[in-house]
């Protein structure tokens, strides 16, 4: 009976003893709450962008929250239309466009239009005027030869084996003939060896597909992709080329560099553009790049460089270069036009 008058009168006089000394203690001495200091934090976040809307952005980022973008405005059946036909007019043929082309009866290359075909053209052109001097040469010392020691000039022929001078000098020559060519050859290699490490950071990146016989072309940054085939001598327009107009040319922006990774779905492929100075195998199984920087505007042609089989020449390649605002625009109508996905909404200002 006494044990338990006794028990609440202590805790009394503890609780009273104790509730003192805990309102007059120092900070150290109180006990954090339950509640985390990032959810303190989250939680004056939302009470001041409450209080100043205004501010939501900057409390967002003091408080680690990401802030939600706007909504992209949705484009109206009018508006899809309108990109649409804007992408087409951007990739449209106009002969009065047309830069990389052959013509009938050229002989010689495509005006270079990229810094490698520039570099090959020299080195083309100088190898060319080497080849031309030794040719004349021994054409030369043929004719000679013919008539200095014809039998008519020599009855009695010269009876010898060897010659020391004539042997040292008809090997000398030729290795320092090779020589010659070797070094710029080794350079231009080189050079577009060193110029490939910008691939790494392209200002574009176009995939092509060799199918039989046609090409896809993918443009992974934008998301959409679409097969490119020959346009039928029937179908064909007044001025377009028969054997290299396509109906879905691919368009790219001017003086930017285009990385393009080449692969096949079934045979051997090569897709070539002598303009640019470009020619790779597209190879089953195998993902191959190379690159190109257009650096004049226009309408360019290409086509398949390794026999495919049965249509082998009707996969022909087109190229228009535009500028960077045109390039945009095309790319606005060419996602609503080839993506996967009719019911996909873009911004007009993605």
């Amino acid at each position: 009976m006494t044990q338990r008058l006794l028990r609440p009168l202590i805790l009394t006089c503890l609780m009273a003893i104790a509730l003192p000394l805990h309102a007059h203690a120092g900070p150290e001495s109180q006990t954090m709450p339950a509640v985390s200091r990032e959810d303190m934090a989250k939680a004056s976040a939302k009470a001041n962008q409450a209080k100043a809307p205004g501010d939501a952005a900057a409390v967002g980022q003091k408080t680690g929250e990401a802030t939600a973008a706007p909504a992209p405005k949705e484009l109206t059946g009018a508006d899809k239309d309108a990109a649409i036909a804007k992408a087409l007019s951007i990739g449209a043929f106009d002969p009065a466009q047309v830069v990389g082309m052959a013509k009938p009866w050229q002989i010689y290359y495509q005006k270079a239009e990229s810094p490698v075909m520039e570099k090959l053209e020299g080195l083309h052109d100088m190898v060319m005027v080497i080849i031309t001097i030794i040719t004349i040469f021994v054409l030369a010392l043929l004719v000679f030869i013919c008539i200095r020691f014809r039998a008519k000039a020599n009855p009695t022929a010269r009876r010898f084996a060897h010659n020391t001078v004539v042997e040292v000098v008809w090997t000398v020559i030729p290795i320092l003939i090779l020589i010659l060519i070797g070094i710029p050859s080794i350079r231009v290699h080189y050079e577009y060896a060193k110029n490939a490490n910008i691939i790494d950071n392209p200002d574009l990146t176009l995939k092509v597909t060799g199918n039989q016989w046609y090409w896809h072309y993918d443009y992974p940054d934008f998301g959409f992709g679409y097969d490119s085939n020959i346009t039928k001598t029937d179908k064909l327009k007044p001025g377009e080329p028969r054997l290299l107009m396509v109906d879905n040319p691919i368009v790219v922006p001017v003086n930017k560099v285009v990385r393009v990774q080449i692969t096949s779905a079934d045979v051997i492929h090569s897709w070539a553009m002598p303009a640019f100075g470009v020619k790779q195998d597209a190879v089953p199984g195998k993902l191959s790049e190379t690159w190109f920087k257009a650096e004049e505007p226009g309408i360019y042609f290409g086509q398949c460089s390794e026999l495919c089989g049965k249509y082998h020449g009707f996969m022909p390649i087109m190229i228009k270069v535009v500028s960077d605002e045109d390039f945009k625009a095309w790319t606005e109508g060419a996602k609503l036009k080839f993506a996967a996905n009719d019911n996909m909404q873009f911004a007009l200002n993605q």
